[in-house]
């Protein structure tokens, strides 16, 4: 038999601890549960995560999950189940984080109890009571007949709704609360006269529709509603009164109270933007809403759906711009011609590659090999916005800002135009698209900084209003800010789309702004390694940075020193020069619109590489 040596034994041993560890940290379970049941989860110190799942059976199955960030088993969770089902998380002192992931029958009644963890609740359920204190709730349920009461104990309400709530009411002892029902059918309409409950769990009250008396509310068939002309059911024969049958509920009451957490009514978590105030629309956010974008415009009007309406009633009628889903393309029609397709070539880095020649390039159509006859670098002029974030973060260092706004503007090529737009609590356009530095330089020096950071506000104005005519020309963002946002009426998230579609290559520049306060006290500083811990960005922020350059294109330069944003704009202008001009022989004519054909498929022989096609059109040596 074969030894161990005492070294091998001890590494075996610690690969098993670490795998015990890691196979202990989660467990499952499965439960039941009575039809129309009840279950009660308490977990002080972590997150609850419940969705109901359609069943038939008198006794459902409940699939379970706890999970830890350390070691856990059965025996650290209290678990009773059958007519009704509790899970309880005791306190222990520890800061041992416990999350909890159950899959309940519908209509079971819930409620859930914890402190700073976070909750959600998807699925038909009867009843949702939840209590906590500093943790978010959110909810993804039916909105046929819901019934809603919402306190918060210690705090200002903040919440968002994916449909019109009741007022907010101050209650006492600083106190606030907002209680109502909502009908996605129109049941609860104002119009018809919608008012508070009593309880967030009041049974409805009738089902008799007061304005056509003697008929049920609903779709069933003809005998299964009564008309003023039948006989009442009292004159019926026992053999033709039909019997009684309790219809299901289809309510959903939800019962919330906390301290000062934040409450989603239908709205995912990842769309909530930094701000949950209502207050009147910026000059962004109209521009937004008049650009016609559905995703940034619904993400506005949830942020502050009273001056969204007030807003949309001042506007003409829309009108209906052509979109991709509709549009028709030509027939190709066999053709031989010369066509120019104009395309980066970029690493897994999303950085331009230089240097490539038309034997660098492969063309098909159709599956079919084309002769690639030229590829040039394109000379033609790029549109670049510069957007300055001058929120009240730099508001003592506006020179530092100007500065470094006129470094970029003499480092790019002269025939590209530029346009400067700043922003803090809103935008403003400081100088349209010039090739004039000197009048872009004299605008610098008409702002001053202060105020919030609507920064993903900006961002989607750039596209939505900045770039918008540009459309099929090449567009660039270059942005300068510490990436934190404050103040937008938008998510970050809704951006995704729009910058997608417009095209633009993004270039986000985060410079910290302990960072640009440093540099301003002593320019010729260099950050010392502990220094830099305190001048950082956040995760989210650097998260952030990262995701814009990648779905746009761009590339992503986090500044750790001040030296950095000069390199930072000398390699952007070198990025958004490289591009290629590539003609080919093809056998179909050029589409009007310029769009590529899905037949067209054109690859770099240079490995780990790739293509992306701006535009195909008819050659101009033709």
């Amino acid at each position: 038999m074969r030894h161990l040596t005492p070294i091998r034994f001890a590494v075996i041993s610690v690969v098993l601890l670490f795998t015990a560890a890691a196979e202990a940290q989660s467990f499952k379970r499965e439960l039941k549960l009575s039809r129309g049941g009840r279950v009660e989860i308490v977990n002080p110190a972590g997150r609850v995560y419940v969705n109901a799942v359609p069943s038939t059976e008198e006794v459902a199955k409940m699939a379970l999950e706890v999970s830890s960030s350390a070691a856990i088993d059965e025996s650290d969770v209290k678990i009773t189940d059958g007519e009704n089902a509790r899970i309880e998380v005791p306190e222990t002192g520890s800061k041992k984080r416990v999350d909890i992931s159950l899959q309940v029958p519908e209509r079971t009644t819930l409620r859930i109890t914890t402190r700073d963890g976070e909750v959600r609740v998807s699925g038909n359920l009867d009843t949702i009571q939840v209590e906590t204190e500093t943790g978010t709730i959110a909810t993804d349920v039916p909105t046929d007949d819901l019934r809603y009461s919402l306190l918060w104990i210690e705090s200002r309400p903040r919440f968002l709704a994916d449909f019109e709530v009741e007022k907010v009411k101050e209650r006492s002892a600083g106190k606030f609360g907002l209680k109502g029902k909502f009908s996605s059918t129109g049941k609860y309409s104002k119009e018809k006269g919608n008012t508070d409950l009593s309880s967030a769990d009041e049974t409805a009250k009738s089902d008799i529709n007061p304005n056509q008396p003697g008929e049920k509310v609903g779709t069933g068939s003809g005998s299964d509603r009564l008309t003023d002309t039948e006989p009442a059911p009292e004159e019926r024969s026992s053999k033709e009164r039909p019997k009684k049958q309790k219809p299901e509920s289809k309510t959903v009451s939800l019962n919330f109270t906390t301290a000062r957490g934040i409450v989603l009514l239908n709205v995912p978590p990842n769309e909530v933007m930094s701000d949950l105030r209502e207050r009147p629309l910026t000059t962004a956010a109209k521009s937004i809403i008049r650009s016609g974008d559905s995703v940034l415009t619904e993400a506005i009007r949830r942020a502050s759906p009273k001056y969204f309406g007030d807003y949309m009633r001042t506007l003409p009628p829309a009108r209906r711009e052509p979109v991709l889903a509709s549009a028709t393309r030509v027939v190709e029609e066999k053709v031989e011609t010369d066509k120019q397709a104009i395309l980066r070539v970029t690493d897994s880095f999303n950085r331009a590659i230089a240097g490539l020649t038309a034997e660098d390039f492969d063309i098909t159509e159709a599956g079919e090999p084309r002769q690639v006859l030229s590829a040039q670098p394109v000379t033609a002029p790029v549109n670049l916005v510069l957007l300055l974030d001058v929120s009240g973060s730099v508001d003592n260092y506006v020179n530092f800002i100007r500065k470094a706004a006129r470094n970029f503007v003499d480092t790019v090529n002269g025939n590209d135009r530029v346009s400067l737009v700043i922003f803090n609590d809103d935008v403003k356009v400081l100088s349209g698209f010039s090739t004039d530095r000197e009048k872009l330089s004299a605008t610098l020096d008409t702002f001053d900084a202060g105020g919030g950071t609507a920064y993903y506000d900006a961002v989607a104005y750039t596209l939505a209003d900045t770039l918008r005519p540009m459309r099929g020309e090449r567009t660039a963002i270059v942005i300068l800010t510490d990436g934190d946002d404050n103040r937008s009426f938008l998510p970050f998230d809704s951006l995704i789309g729009a910058i997608e579609e417009s095209g633009a290559l993004i270039y986000p520049l985060y410079v910290p702004s302990a960072l640009v306060a440093a540099a301003s006290a002593n320019p010729n500083a260099t950050v010392d390694p502990v220094r830099s811990r305190y001048t950082g960005l956040s995760q989210k922020a650097i998260g952030e940075g990262e995701k814009l350059a990648k779905i746009s294109g761009g590339v992503y330069y986090p500044i750790s020193q001040v030296s950095d944003i000069q390199g930072a704009y000398d390699d952007i202008v070198k990025q958004i020069r490289t591009a290629y001009s590539v003609t080919f022989r093809s056998a179909t004519a050029a589409d009007p619109q310029n769009r590529p054909s899905p037949r067209l498929k054109i690859r770099s022989k240079r490995p780990g590489t790739f293509v992306i096609v701006n535009s195909v059109a008819q050659s101009r040596s033709n």
